[in-house]
């Protein structure tokens, strides 16, 4: 692993297997791993669900846009993007050149991963029609920032993680 920047940078929706796949991922690569959502909940010291709740998206946004910005400036493993991090303009700046690969789920996955009472603050109601509509919204981003898709489908996290080294390149020799 060469070059300055993540090894790996994961994107995708609630419920693609991004923390799962991601530390699977630094395993097979010997690096470490890291994830925005944790780093976001230790600098405020609270769980992202409260973090919305009691100070707003807004807020929430903003926490996360410092979070990614420090750990692609010093993070040289696997890192896990929150699910609307690639909705910041500057966000999807940092990531360009970047080994990004949006890990693309079903929406059944998806239920079946998160479930319909996790405290997901923007699935909170009706979680199966805002799953879509933030899909809609975030698929071409996803897209626009990701060097690979890697479809989820029908795959366990094992699976997924080859197919990341793979449409990287990323396998060692």
């Amino acid at each position: 692993m060469t070059g300055t920047g993540p090894a790996v940078v994961l994107v995708g929706p609630p419920g693609a297997g991004k923390s799962t796949v991601g530390a699977l991922l630094a395993e097979r690569l010997g690096t470490t791993y890291r994830d925005t959502d944790a780093d976001v909940e230790r600098t405020a010291g609270k769980a992202i669900p409260e973090i919305f709740f009691e100070e707003g998206e807004p807020h929430f946004r903003a926490l996360e846009r410092q979070a990614v910005r420090a750990a692609v400036g010093e993070h040289p493993g696997v890192l896990s993007l929150g699910g609307g991090a690639i909705m910041d303009e500057e966000t999807r700046g940092l990531l360009a050149g970047l080994p990004v690969v949006f890990l693309d789920v079903a929406l059944a996955d998806a239920v079946k991963r998160v479930g319909l009472d996790a405290p997901r603050p923007l699935l909170a109601v009706n979680p199966r029609q805002q799953w879509r509509a933030l899909m809609e919204e975030r698929r071409p981003l996803y897209t626009e920032v990701a060097r690979a898709v890697v479809a989820t489908e029908g795959r366990t996290p094992e699976d997924v993680a080859e197919a990341v080294l793979d449409a990287l390149e990323l396998r060692k020799a």
